[in-house]
């Protein structure tokens, strides 16, 4: 190989060292900022999530606060509008029948889901003698017999649908004469 020759690859090779050295050094300056930079969003992001819970704690105490207030403001306002009058609440007021027909309802619904949802399904709902819908005791662990059967009828006063429980005799002795 001619000197000529070699020194022109020695030349050509110095060059693409050169670059490469060049690409490097590049190379290395964005990862240096894009890592400086990672880590500023970091900090960025913990700032933000600090100040955010910061507000939504504000906040909640705001909220409490107002309520506290409202609470005492509708107290004092019920006393000083009716100071003569005794205010029972609603837990000592008479039932009106649509509040019992009401509450006989949800009742009637609790032992459809408890007859479907649970009962059929090899008790999908209960936990040791609890129910994991509501977290109340098992109404059948109270009153094994309080599982009915659900008839719908209309009121005959004013043709309302209404939900009545029957037991299951009953509802046999009704299958049997019909």
């Amino acid at each position: 190989m001619p000197d000529d020759e070699f020194q022109q690859l020695r030349l050509e090779h110095g060059a693409l060292m050169q670059i490469y050295q060049e690409v490097q050094i590049r190379c290395t300056e964005q990862i240096q900022s894009l890592t400086h930079e990672a880590e500023k969003l970091k900090r960025q992001l913990i700032r933000l999530r600090a100040q955010l819970i910061a507000r939504d704690s504000a906040l909640f105490w705001e909220r409490e606060q107002r309520h506290a207030m409202a609470i005492e403001l509708a107290a004092s306002l019920l006393t000083q509008s009716s100071p003569r009058k005794t205010q029972l609440s609603p837990a000592l007021l008479p039932a009106t029948p649509e509040q019992q027909l009401l509450e006989s309802s949800l009742h009637a619904a609790d032992l459809v889901i408890c007859q479907t949802g649970c009962i059929s399904d090899g008790d999908y709902w209960r936990v040791e003698d609890h129910c994991k819908r509501n977290g109340k005791p098992c109404v059948l662990v109270d009153e094994p017999n309080a599982l009915r059967v659900v008839r719908l009828h209309t009121s005959s006063a004013d043709g309302k649908v209404v939900a009545a429980q029957a037991s299951l005799e009953s509802t046999r002795q009704k299958c049997e004469s019909d």
